[in-house]
């Protein structure tokens, strides 16, 4: 496991200040307009603005939670989160994007919870786990997912995807001009054979794999898989 202290974060600051042109942040000194919003998981090995290539600031609001769920509870109810629907909402940002990851220990978590064999977790963590909880149920319920497999996981985390585009598509509060993708965020070579690449698996709904290639086009069909 790598360590740090305060003077190697304030090191790589410094790196980072070095390395930014002049002018770096002019276009957006008096406010933002972000092109897309995509909701990560909040996972070390997934590189928000890395895996889209974003340098220029402004490009990319990057929120993330707990299994990459883009809703929250408010007095009881399911709400899309905030942190997705501000750009949505207030910046004119017209791209939602939900990317799940491989081997996610979020999935893993909740999927140990449903067979009974989750330990105890602190209250913040266990929050978003249980809010995955039937999620996972019904995806263990569904069909398309094979339990006897061994990318069990998964399989799961394509469905968490799906699952949380549907709930952004049905939501009333997301602007009815907003494109809605799924991507499954590769670093374990599970759909295919380049590291880091994010597979489309979902736009709007549509989860044809041969529907998604089209959409895509023949550049981009390889980036484009799913599991389920």
């Amino acid at each position: 496991m790598p360590e740090t202290n305060l003077q190697e974060l304030l090191d790589r600051n410094a790196r980072h200040t070095d390395a930014l042109e002049s002018g770096h942040f002019d276009a957006v000194q008096d406010g933002q307009e972000p092109a897309a919003v995509a909701m990560t998981c909040a996972d070390s090995r997934v590189s928000q603005e890395g895996m889209w290539a974003v340098e220029e600031p402004g490009w990319l609001f990057t929120p993330s939670t707990i299994g990459n769920q883009v809703w929250d509870r408010h007095e009881g109810d399911r709400v899309v989160d905030g942190s997705m629907l501000y750009p949505l909402v207030q910046t004119g940002t017209d791209v939602a994007v939900v990317v799940g990851h491989t081997g996610c220990g979020a999935v893993t978590a909740a999927l140990e919870a449903v067979r009974g064999d989750g330990g105890e977790l602190p209250a913040g963590v266990r929050k978003w786990v249980q809010e995955l909880v039937p999620v996972i149920e019904a995806g263990l319920a569904d069909d398309r997912v094979d339990p006897d497999r061994a990318d069990l996981v998964d399989q799961l985390v394509e469905y968490n995807v799906d699952r949380q585009v549907e709930f952004l598509r049905e939501s009333e509060n997301v602007p009815a001009n907003v494109s809605i993708y799924g991507f499954v965020y590769d670093f374990q070579q599970v759909y295919g054979s380049v590291p880091g690449r994010a597979y489309l698996v979902n736009a709007g709904g549509e989860t044809d794999p041969d529907a998604l290639r089209a959409l895509a086009g023949d550049e981009d069909a390889d980036q484009v898989q799913r599991l389920l």
